[in-house]
């Protein structure tokens, strides 16, 4: 009895399924495009950085009204565009109807922007 259920045994492990490559990428709502479709409702914060600069506590302490902040920047460089503290692109400050803006001209690459998130 004890020679049958080897056999029996043997006989269902020599015979596991054999199941084809798993592909992710063909899932239905997990392609490449669709990956992210379930965040693109979230609310994420936008900020543009002008310029930055350093400055001694004595001289934070002394600003009032009308005094102005030198920035490391040039004017005529461009802003830089961060979402959730990450830099997304580089873009020129417009004004549109007294409101100011950004147009954006160019974006960091997607992989780039991507990183982290995995």
């Amino acid at each position: 009895m004890a020679d049958n259920l080897e056999n029996e045994q043997s006989s269902v492990l020599g015979s596991m399924a054999d199941f084809p490559e798993f592909d992710e990428s063909s899932k239905k709502g997990f392609a490449d495009d669709d990956k992210l479709d379930f965040l693109k409702d979230l609310q994420l914060n936008v900020y543009i950085e002008l310029g930055r600069t350093k400055m001694e506590i004595k001289d934070i302490l002394e600003l009032e009204r009308g005094y102005v902040i030198e920035l490391e920047k040039l004017a005529s460089e461009p802003v830089d565009v961060f979402v959730n503290n990450k830099k997304i692109a580089e873009g020129e400050v417009v004004v549109i109807d007294k409101h100011f803006g950004i147009r954006i001209t160019n974006l960091i690459d997607t992989s780039d922007r991507l990183k982290g998130i995995k």
